[in-house]
């Protein structure tokens, strides 16, 4: 299968782990990614508070070019997925608007029909590849790591479609199957606070500190992600999470692609794991040394 890529603003600059990661799996179980040609910012959450008609169209500009590719999207990023999949929803959903949207990208020649399907990695791993492929594919196993699934608040909800609202199941199978320990974690939809980072940081440490806190608790040995910004505040927070709250949390923070890579045998550099920012302990290193190996 072929997807149109959008990697997005933070799997460009921060998150590059996560960008690698998806397109080394994507390869090694042999699907195309094509970057969609000047792709722009999705608009994120600001641009809808400023102006709605300006915002839908900043984000329709990639469904127009993805359009144009006759693909569909595979989006990574969690928010990007989700500002994607909304705009496309309210062009089909509100013709005035859509009008308005095209009429603006018009001046850019392009025209954004809103029926181009916006995916993310997890959706296409588990419902279009297949766990039988994925399974095929295997060199290795997580050798029993037990690992907290941390799917965050935007993924599934509202209403997504591909996994279960309050209780999601696919990144546990997914591990599972790849020979990972998935412990019981109940907060695994519970948010990080995401922005409030920059704005009201004692809350989003706090919100943090718990989803750290219940990962141990669960006995996780590592937490996975499947958002570039819950990866970040997960894991550049822990040393200020630490001096707030006198813990002492050095829990390694993988995305779930970076997990699956290890376990289909890729080399740790091509899935960014030397760009960690907490050391990825004894077990995982071994896992990354058999790799080598």
């Amino acid at each position: 299968m072929k997807y149109a890529y959008y990697p997005g603003c933070s799997l460009e600059k921060t998150q590059r782990g996560y960008d690698e990661s998806v397109r080394a799996v994507f390869g090694a179980l042999g699907q195309e990614l094509v970057d969609i040609d000047d792709w722009n910012c999705c608009g994120a959450t600001m641009y809808m508070s400023v102006k709605e008609t300006v915002s839908l169209a900043v984000s329709a500009r990639n469904l127009a070019l993805a359009e144009r590719m006759g693909l569909d999207i595979l989006a990574p990023c969690s928010s990007c997925y989700t500002i994607l999949l909304k705009t496309s929803r309210i062009l089909s959903e509100m013709p005035d608007v859509h009008r308005d949207v095209n009429e603006a990208l018009a001046e850019a020649g392009l025209s954004c029909s809103g029926k181009g399907r916006i995916r993310h990695p997890l959706d296409v791993l588990m419902n279009d590849i297949g766990a039988g492929d994925i399974a095929a594919a295997l060199r290795r196993k997580l050798n029993g790591l037990k690992i907290a699934p941390y799917y965050g608040c935007q993924i599934v909800r509202p209403d997504k479609g591909f996994d279960d609202r309050e209780d999601p199941v696919l990144l546990d199978r997914l591990l599972a199957m790849c020979g990972g320990d998935v412990v019981p974690f109940p907060m695994k939809v519970r948010c990080c606070g995401g922005m409030l980072m920059t704005t009201f940081e004692q809350t989003a440490l706090e919100l943090n500190r718990d989803l750290l806190q219940c990962a141990v608790d669960c006995g996780a040995e590592a937490v996975a992600t499947t958002c570039p910004l819950c990866h970040f505040n997960l894991e550049g927070y822990q040393d200020r999470i630490n001096a707030a709250f006198g813990t002492s949390f050095k829990l390694p923070i993988l995305y779930f692609t970076q997990l699956l890579g290890i376990a289909l045998g890729i080399p740790p550099r091509d899935l960014g794991l030397d760009s960690s920012f907490i050391p990825l302990g004894e077990k995982i290193s071994s896992l990354t040394e058999a790799v080598h190996a």
